[in-house]
């Protein structure tokens, strides 16, 4: 039986809250934290971020899927959101490039992820970061606050993204832009893939065609758009046998990847008036 939204969120918490606890080495070895472990490849998914000025290795869980805030052209002063913080990682270096003069506010809706985060920005002096328990499809933000959002591999966990689009658009000031790292479909994954809940908490499972994406981005009436960075995700083959059969696998493996990571950039005009919404 399809689980409900609210299903799957809290399947999403459980387990984030668990890889709260995990180690660094055990996250980069699964897909984005959950599922089996792999002895084919340290890093399934995410990027490095040990040479980005303002990374804290503690913070650091290895649950993204890509940088957004390489991509995200902070300026001092800015303030910047990230979505789905977890331990603080990404919020760390958006400090970095935002300053003292700036304020970064991490949402997650995990209440261990948000422990974690501030016993981080505790240990680290940080007196303008932020960490807020919210859901990001109704986000504990008044509207046009952030100069910049950010988000890493946690749009593809939310069970109606079209809500999600919306919301950034309201939170973002005129002008605003986001940058955002994500997980996305080129192509059909096998129903059993689709179908657990593991690969869903995973970031798998859960993502949508990228045209889709794309397109929930356009109808939330921001302009802009474009495609910061594409990289093709193959899932090593001892993950894959947790899920499928032997033919099944053949068959995932004989045509080109169909999960690719993306890092798409967009912004909210001037003008900022909504689709079948309020205007600033």
């Amino acid at each position: 039986m399809k689980e409900s939204s609210e299903q799957i969120k809290e399947m999403v918490k459980q387990k984030y809250s668990e890889i709260a606890l995990q180690d660094l080495d055990t996250n980069k070895s699964s897909c984005c934290g959950a599922g089996s472990c792999s002895t084919e490849a340290y890093n399934i998914m995410c990027e490095d971020y040990s040479t980005l000025e303002g990374y804290e290795k503690d913070a650091d869980l290895g649950l993204g899927c890509g940088l957004p805030t390489l991509f995200a052209q902070i300026k001092k002063g800015d303030t910047v959101v990230d979505l789905g913080s977890g331990a603080g990682n990404d919020c760390f270096v958006a400090r970095q490039e935002c300053g003292e003069s700036g304020k970064v506010i991490g949402i997650d809706f995990t209440p261990a992820m948000i422990e974690k985060a501030r016993e981080n920005a505790e240990k680290l002096n940080l007196n303008n970061v932020e960490f807020r328990l919210g859901d990001i499809e109704k986000m504990p933000l008044t509207a046009n606050t952030a100069d910049v959002v950010v988000s890493n591999c946690v749009l593809n966990l939310v069970p109606n993204k079209e809500n999600v689009f919306p919301e950034i658009f309201r939170v973002l000031k005129p002008k605003g832009h986001f940058s955002i790292s994500d997980i996305v479909l080129t192509g059909e994954l096998p129903e059993n893939l689709k179908n657990v809940a593991e690969m869903y908490a995973g970031c798998v499972s859960g993502a949508i065609n990228k045209e889709v994406y794309l397109n929930h981005i356009k109808d939330a009436g921001f302009t802009e758009i474009k495609l910061q960075k594409e990289k093709d995700i193959v899932i090593p083959q001892d993950i894959l046998k947790e899920y499928l059969n032997e033919n099944e696998i053949n068959a995932f493996y004989s045509t080109s990847s169909p999960i690719q990571s993306i890092t798409v950039y967009a912004e909210k005009p001037e003008s900022c008036c909504a689709p079948g919404g309020s205007c600033c």
